[in-house]
């Protein structure tokens, strides 16, 4: 009978999974497990930059997307432990022009009734004209204060790039320092993640280090370049950039108390609320009989899963310009589970979960 670790390991269940997937090019981009903070699998596919026949490897940053928010949770939970901000205040106290209604704990659970500043349809041509990181964000944040919330604050669930957006906001000034600053000298830097951080477009267009996004064609089924279609530089909602050494190091940080005491990291972990129950992805290896139901939660930041008595945390983003990433934590199994991928599709998704069912059974 095979054992978790040997399906988790070189030529097991997992690394045949995604050895099959970049064959058919489904996927590209690297995978690394972790188990008491040692490799257990480790691999890279593809290209970073196809036009200059860059391939992919270790040190390879990818665009994080909503993976990014976690950075940002973990800069506001920094600031409440500094009594520089509480979970209670009111947006309106950092912010002019928002309901006084709205707090930080609204935000880092979706529950504040602000959606999606990239639905308005004037975004992406105003994101197009900017040209500093100042721009992007006083810009993002003229569209959110002129949206309609969807509901009142604490009265519904929805995923919101706008409510991270205004956390990063109120980051800047609880900190009386750039956002961006503050999360490279913080966050980045307290975890050793020197590879990572916040690239201009200007950098990513030119740098070898750096993957590129990039979406299948319909018509001609070629993958397509997509890097023009984003702004000058993310935001605190997404798109910041990371190895997948140097995400595997967040998360450890993460629960390992190195960026908050064991008070704030519990707060940060636990779980909000609970969410409506999650379908694994198309394409996905079906789950063994007899596997129990799982329970998602919103945290303050990441998303809390129990499965079978076991927790893990961690996040997961994409979109369909071609970025896809997934960082996992198991704190009673000390293993840590990252995917960053640069093509558009399921596959981060596929590979991501997989690994958490078998880590899982190891749990049981």
């Amino acid at each position: 009978m095979t054992t978790p670790e040997q399906a988790l390991g070189p030529g097991g269940e997992l690394d045949r999974f995604v050895a099959d997937l970049a064959a058919k090019d489904e996927f590209s981009g690297s995978l690394l497990l972790t188990h008491r903070g040692r490799p257990v699998l480790a691999r890279s596919y593809g290209m970073a930059d196809q036009a200059r026949s860059v391939r992919n490897g270790p040190d390879t940053a990818f665009a994080l997307a909503s993976v990014t928010k976690l950075a940002t949770a973990v800069a506001v939970a920094q600031l409440a432990q500094r009594k520089k901000l509480a979970y209670t205040d009111s947006l309106a106290t950092y912010l002019d022009g928002f309901p006084a209604e709205v707090t930080v704990h609204h935000l880092l659970t979706h529950t504040a009734g602000f959606g999606d500043y990239h639905e308005d349809p004037e975004y992406f041509e105003a994101a197009a004209g900017w040209t500093s990181a100042a721009e992007v964000m006083d810009g993002i944040t003229g569209f959110i204060r002129r949206s309609t919330p969807l509901f009142p604050p604490g009265a519904g669930y929805s995923y919101s790039n706008s409510g991270y957006h205004l956390l990063g906001m109120i980051v800047a000034k609880a900190s009386s320092l750039p956002y961006y600053d503050y999360v490279q000298r913080n966050v980045f830097a307290a975890a050793g993640m020197r590879g990572s951080g916040f690239f201009t477009k200007p950098q990513w267009r030119t740098d070898r280090r750096i993957a590129h996004p990039y979406r299948r064609d319909p018509a001609t089924g070629q993958w397509t370049d997509t890097v023009e279609e984003f702004a000058f530089i993310g935001t605190p909602a997404g798109e910041a950039f990371a190895t997948s050494a140097d995400l595997e190091r967040f998360a450890r940080a993460l629960w390992q108390n190195g960026f908050l005491d064991r008070g704030h990291t519990e707060l940060t972990l636990s779980g909000k609320l609970q969410m409506p129950p999650q379908q694994p992805p198309p394409g996905s290896p079906p789950p063994p009989p007899g596997l129990p139901p799982q329970a998602v939660y919103q945290c303050y930041g990441p998303i809390g899963t129990l499965l079978g008595g076991h927790w893990s945390f961690g996040h997961g983003g994409g979109n369909t310009a071609g970025v896809s990433t997934s960082v996992e934590l198991h704190p009673a199994l000390d293993r840590v589970t990252v995917v960053l991928g640069n093509y558009a599709g399921q596959a981060v998704l596929q590979i991501a979960g997989l690994a958490r069912r078998l880590i899982t059974t190891e749990g049981q």
